[in-house]
């Protein structure tokens, strides 16, 4: 018994832990190096550039913009001519046509001073005849200028009284249309989408009447208001993409008569810039440029790709429309080489490119 505690007993525990220690080893170098030379040897191991065809296909260029109802700003009256407001022919929120009556302006005109006939001097005529009174100066003479609405629409304001004092050009009144308009803020993609934009588009209103057709599609730059705060401090996001940064540019068109909204609301505005069917199609993220002219690289048998230049037509926001340079079924690199590609968590792709 003492034999086998002295002896037996610590010589299984070294067996023991000798096991343990060369397992480990085992996990940590063999199994490790093992693996990698199975993932060496295995061609399904190499990562390979996805590919896309090009294929046939129907493409709609619709940019769906988020805008916001407003009133179309009043008209601004300036006096037409200098002088003194006779008579105030209108008041603040009578409807008004272009050509209206506002009020009259009473301007002085200046009379050529003539020279006095020579007559006889009564005195030396008549030594005993009394002097007569000197004649009382004219009254000053005036014309009258009308001063008129400009357009159409309700006297908003009239800031004139009579007898006031006014010069040309001096801001008096203006007159409101009552119409309404729908306004959206451009990124600079959607302004390259929209280089030839329509005169209508498809608004609508939630929680309002049903989708209406608005007219007078312009885009333009807005002025900036004076006393409008930034709401972002002036901070810019250095990893923001400039494809989709407002530009400052905007999209409007007037909301129809009859059509019951409201200042304030907004509103989603859908702008169809053109279709094409049975285009040729590879995805945007394929593709280095956007308008006019771009580059993509095509993949031959054996896997090698090639920089092509491409025309390029109209684009959905996911696939661009090529006009020339390729044929369908061509295989074409699906993402730019060397631009960022990110893993989006909660799609199902994987990655998609960055760089269009």
């Amino acid at each position: 018994m003492g034999v086998f505690r002295t002896i037996v007993l610590p010589s299984l525990r070294l067996v023991v832990w000798a096991a343990i220690a060369v397992a480990l080893l085992w996990l940590a170098f063999g199994r490790g190096t093992a693996a990698e030379q199975e993932a060496a040897a295995s061609p399904s191991a190499v990562l390979e550039p996805a590919t896309a065809p090009v294929v046939r296909g129907d493409v709609v260029n619709t940019v769906s913009l988020t805008g916001t109802i407003a009133a179309d700003p009043a008209a601004t009256v300036k006096s037409t001519a200098a002088g003194e407001v006779g008579r105030v022919r209108a008041e603040v929120g009578q409807a008004v046509e272009k050509g209206t009556p506002l009020f009259t302006v009473l301007v002085p005109v200046e009379e050529t001073a003539a020279a006095p006939a020579a007559a006889a001097d009564p005195a030396a005529a008549d030594p005993a005849a009394a002097p007569t009174a000197p004649a009382a100066p004219a009254a000053p003479r005036t014309r009258t200028v009308t001063v008129t609405a400009p357009s159409a629409g309700t006297l908003a304001t009239l800031d004139v009284l009579p007898q006031q004092q006014v010069t040309v050009g001096q801001q008096v009144a203006t007159v409101s249309p009552g119409t309404l308009s729908v306004s959206a803020p451009l990124t600079q993609e959607q302004q390259f989408r929209l280089l030839a934009p329509p005169t209508t588009a498809q608004v609508t209103v939630p929680g309002g009447p049903g989708t209406f057709e608005c007219t007078g599609l312009r885009t333009g730059t807005p002025e900036a208001p004076s006393a409008a705060p930034d709401p972002t401090g002036g901070y810019v996001d250095p990893y923001a993409d400039p494809a989709q940064s407002p530009t400052g540019a905007t999209v409007s068109c007037r909301v129809p008569d009859g059509v019951q909204v409201f200042p304030g609301l907004s509103a989603t505005v859908d702008v169809t810039a053109g279709s094409a069917t049975g285009a040729l199609l590879v995805p945007v993220t394929a593709v280095r440029g956007r308008v006019g002219t771009g580059t993509v690289w095509t993949v031959d048998d054996t896997g090698t790709p090639t920089e092509t230049e491409v025309t390029l037509g109209l684009t959905d926001g996911a696939n661009v429309e090529v006009t020339d340079g390729l044929e369908e079924g061509a295989q074409v690199l699906q993402f730019v080489p060397g631009d960022d590609q990110v893993t989006d968590p909660y799609a199902t792709g994987g990655m998609y490119g960055m760089g269009y």
